[in-house]
């Protein structure tokens, strides 16, 4: 690394993905900011796709947070989406070609008696323009190539529903969502249970596991660290990606001991998965039972490896 280098970050960047912007092309942003920023070679993942039609949170895991990436998969989800009634479009948002018109235009009061029926566990039928894999192929590969797709019902989980507008044959929805959550299908079958037929106008997600929305940062800002502007104000910490879990505090030579892989034994702690730290440094995520702790997934990050 040579004298201008800046280290590689370690932590997790929250973007306000613009409409347009997809998952991927945003984590190549991230890479090229760091890169003309002056920062050594980074590994950067993001904590969930959102699609280039939506708008909103999108964690980018830098450094070793990659290694909980995976776990912001697994995380529920807020999303804000406006539902259009009267028309729906082959891909259920603005993008698509209208297959259904109805005349039934619901009330804001009819949309908020039908919620209930879809707060809790639910099953939906994903839609047929995703990248869900049909028989090998991406779904919405076969959908644009005019093949009718069977897609199967698959259960999710929806924790809260709330009505947020009603504007002029259309309503703004809160949903708090499990993995998997398909919002276009949620906006299809609230419609078709109404009698009617919609579409989706609108869609942001306001809060991805622990990231809100209030933490998110715009492109412009984002596009300053390539000219040279300070990271570490905009960064947040490793374990902001952990924020349910306790930590378990180490001694170095217990620190020396996790980092070599070993099991610790006899702790007074309660079962269940904790942050072993060193001081403020993130040492691993370990599982612990029965007073013993084993290594999930180890940091390396670089006071921890002195």
């Amino acid at each position: 690394m040579s004298e201008r280098t800046k280290p590689a970050p370690h932590g997790w960047l929250v973007l306000d993905k613009p409409r347009g912007l997809g998952s991927t092309q945003a984590v190549g942003m991230v890479k090229r900011v760091l890169r003309q920023g002056g920062h050594a070679k980074t590994k950067v993942g993001h904590g969930g796709t959102l699609d280039p039609l939506a708008e909103g949170v999108l964690p980018i895991a830098l450094g070793e947070a990659t290694k909980l990436a995976g776990r912001m998969l697994d995380a529920s989800k807020i999303y804000d989406f406006t539902i259009r009634f009267g028309e729906q479009t082959d891909t259920l948002d603005t993008e698509g070609e209208v297959v259904a018109r109805s005349e039934v235009i619901p009330s804001a009061a009819e949309v908020s008696a039908i919620l209930p029926h879809f707060t809790g566990p639910i099953e939906q039928a994903p839609p047929a323009y995703s990248a869900i894999k049909v028989d090998g192929k991406r779904a919405y590969d076969r959908a644009r190539a005019g093949e009718q797709v069977e897609m199967k019902l698959r259960a999710v989980t929806i924790y809260s529903f709330d009505l947020v507008q009603a504007g002029e044959g259309e309503v703004t929805l809160r949903a708090h969502v499990s993995k998997g959550t398909y919002i276009r299908s949620l906006a299809r079958d609230i419609a078709q249970a109404l009698g009617s037929c919609g579409h989706v106008t609108y869609l942001r997600r306001v809060k991805a596991g622990p990231f809100l929305q209030e933490q998110a940062i715009s492109l412009d800002k984002l596009e300053e660290i390539a000219k040279g502007a300070p990271l570490e104000h905009l960064l947040l910490p490793l374990e902001a990606g952990l924020d349910d879990i306790p930590a378990l505090s180490l001694d170095p030579d217990s620190a020396q001991a996790v980092r070599q892989g070993r099991v610790l034994s006899e702790l007074p702690h309660t079962d269940g998965l904790y942050l072993a730290k060193l001081e403020d440094t993130p040492v691993a995520l370990m599982e612990l039972t029965g007073g013993s702790a084993k290594v999930v997934r180890g940091f390396n990050l670089p006071d921890v490896a002195e």
